[in-house]
C-alpha cells in the first residue's frame, strides 16, 4: 500500500503526535485493513504508535466499528484501572482533540493505538501453553465485557453468525444453480441437510430464550492475540472490528475450529483434517479458568456445540461462495472453496462424532453434569 509520508504527518498531528515522525513499517499480516508501525520522536527518546487504514470497501460503516471499539476498551480500561490490573490487557486508541477515535479526509479513514512493547503474534501453535494462554485471553476479554449491556452496540454485519439464516440463502443459491457447479457437490449438498439440525441448534436455542447475547469478539483466532516476547503469555486480544452482540459459543467455537484442526483450513488430503482433542481441551481449561463465574449454564454446556455449529457454518459460507461463482473469499486456485468446504466438511463430522467426548472435556473442567 503506497502511502505517502504527507498522509501520515497529517493523520500524526490530528492525534496529537507532536514529533517527527522517524520510522514507517507496514504489516503484512492482515488481509483487509492497511497496518503500520510508525515511530516518532517523542520527549526524552522515541514512541511507537500502531496506524490502520481501514478498508471502508469492507466495512461500510466504519464509524459504527469505532463506535463499538469506543465502548468497549473504555469499559475495560476503567476496570483495569479501579481494580489495579495490568493497562497492556486492552487496547489504547488515540483521540483527537475532538474525542473522536478516529480521523477521516481525502486522505483515508485512520485511527492510531498505542504499540504494545515486547510484544508478537502467531499464526498457529502447536503448544498447548501458548493454545491455554490464548483461551484465558478470549475468556477474559468475555468476562471483563460480561456485565455490559450488549444492546449498546451496533450490529455491524447483521446475521454475521446467524446460522440458519446462512443455511437457508445457500439452499436459495442451490436452486439457482447460477454457475452450474451444483451437480458436482451432491455429496456435500446432501451432508449439510444431514447436519442441520443440529448445525442450527443454537439459534433455536436463542429464540426460546435460553441463551443470552452478550458482548463477543467474534474474530478469535490465535493470531489475533498478543503474546509477550519473554513469558510467552497472552497479553491481550487484538482486532476488535467484529465485536458485536453474539453467543459466547461462536467465539470459543470460532478458536477452536481455527486452533485445534489438525491441518490447515484448506488442507487436501482429508485423512490429515480432524479435532486434536488435547489442543481442545488445553483451549477449553484457559477459557473457562476466566469465565466460569461469568456465565450461565447452558452458556457453558453449549460450548462444544459452538464448536461445531462454527466448522458447520465455514462449510456452508464456502460452498455457497463456490456454487456462486467464488465471489467472497479469496481464492489461491481454482477450486479453492471446494477444498476449503471438504476440509471443513470432514471436520465438521469429526466433532459431530467426538461430540459426546467434547462435552466430557468441558463437563470435567467446569464441574458441570451434562
Amino acid at each position: 500500500m503506497d502511502i505517502s509520508r504527507e498522509i501520515f504527518e497529517k493523520v500524526a498531528k490530528k492525534f496529537g503526535i507532536c514529533g517527527k515522525i522517524i520510522d514507517i513499517n507496514a504489516l503484512t499480516s492482515g488481509n483487509i485493513n492497511g497496518t503500520f508501525v510508525v515511530r516518532a520522536e517523542a520527549e526524552g527518546g522515541e514512541e511507537k504508535y500502531i496506524f490502520q487504514r481501514l478498508n471502508t470497501f469492507v466495512f461500510k460503516q466504519p464509524k459504527h466499528i469505532m463506535s463499538n471499539i469506543a465502548a468497549i476498551t473504555t469499559f475495560i480500561a476503567d476496570k483495569i484501572e479501579r481494580n489495579g490490573l495490568d493497562k497492556d490487557s486492552v487496547m489504547r486508541f488515540l483521540r483527537t482533540d475532538e474525542g473522536e477515535n478516529f480521523v477521516e479526509g481525502d486522505f483515508g479513514f485512520w485511527r492510531v493505538y498505542e504499540y504494545v512493547p515486547n510484544s508478537i503474534t502467531i499464526n498457529q501453535s502447536d503448544d498447548p501453553e501458548k493454545i491455554r494462554s490464548a483461551g484465558k485471553a478470549f475468556g477474559n476479554f468475555q468476562t471483563m465485557l460480561s456485565d455490559f449491556d450488549a444492546s449498546q452496540l451496533y450490529d455491524t454485519i447483521p446475521n454475521f453468525h446467524n446460522t440458519r439464516a446462512r443455511v437457508e440463502n445457500f439452499f436459495r443459491n442451490v436452486e439457482l444453480d447460477e454457475c452450474s457447479r451444483v451437480k458436482e457437490v451432491e455429496y456435500e449438498i446432501e451432508q449439510i441437510k444431514k447436519l442441520m439440525p443440529l448445525g442450527v441448534k443454537l439459534n433455536e436455542m436463542v429464540d426460546a430464550g435460553e441463551l443470552p447475547l452478550r458482548v463477543t469478539h467474534n474474530d478469535t483466532k490465535i493470531n489475533n492475540v498478543l503474546f509477550d516476547i519473554d513469558t510467552g503469555e497472552a497479553k491481550t486480544v487484538i482486532d476488535l472490528d467484529t465485536v458485536m452482540p453474539g453467543l459466547v459459543a461462536h467465539d470459543f467455537g470460532d478458536a477452536i475450529r481455527f486452533a485445534a484442526n489438525k491441518s490447515a483450513e484448506d488442507e487436501p488430503d482429508l485423512s490429515k483434517v480432524g479435532l486434536d482433542m488435547g489442543k481442545y481441551k488445553a483451549f477449553a481449561e484457559g477459557f473457562i479458568s476466566e469465565v466460569s463465574h461469568s456465565l450461565i449454564e447452558n452458556e457453558i454446556k453449549t460450548l462444544a456445540l459452538g464448536a461445531f455449529t462454527m466448522t458447520y457454518e465455514l462449510v456452508v459460507r464456502f460452498l455457497d461462495d463456490y456454487i456462486t461463482g467464488d465471489k467472497y473469499f479469496k481464492t489461491l486456485y481454482p477450486g479453492h472453496n471446494l477444498v476449503r468446504t471438504r476440509c471443513q466438511l470432514a471436520l465438521a463430522m469429526d466433532m459431530y462424532n467426538k461430540l459426546d467426548e467434547m462435552n466430557e472435556v468441558i463437563s470435567g473442567i467446569s464441574g458441570l453434569k451434562f
